[in-house]
């Protein structure tokens, strides 16, 4: 293990990505900051986080929230 400090901080979140994000979690991850530590830090080595199955799962959680946002949207996003 890697002893780390971390920080409090008010991360926002589209609500349908949170649940999708949140939905990924598995025992393996079971805290949302986990959870975006591990995508950014792939991100950085331009890698994937997710395996295939975790992938398809994304897949079917974002249908059943009705998540239609992509990466390209990220730029174009304003809020209510």
């Amino acid at each position: 293990m890697i002893e780390i400090e971390r920080v409090q901080t008010g991360v926002r979140i589209e609500k349908r990505l949170l649940k999708v994000a949140e939905g990924t979690r598995g025992a393996e991850r079971p805290v949302a900051g986990d959870l975006l530590e591990g995508i950014v830090l792939h991100a950085f080595e331009g890698r994937t986080p997710f395996s295939p199955e975790t992938l398809e799962q994304i897949s079917e959680l974002n249908k059943i929230y009705g998540m239609s946002l992509k990466a390209g949207d990220s730029h174009r996003l304003k809020e209510k």
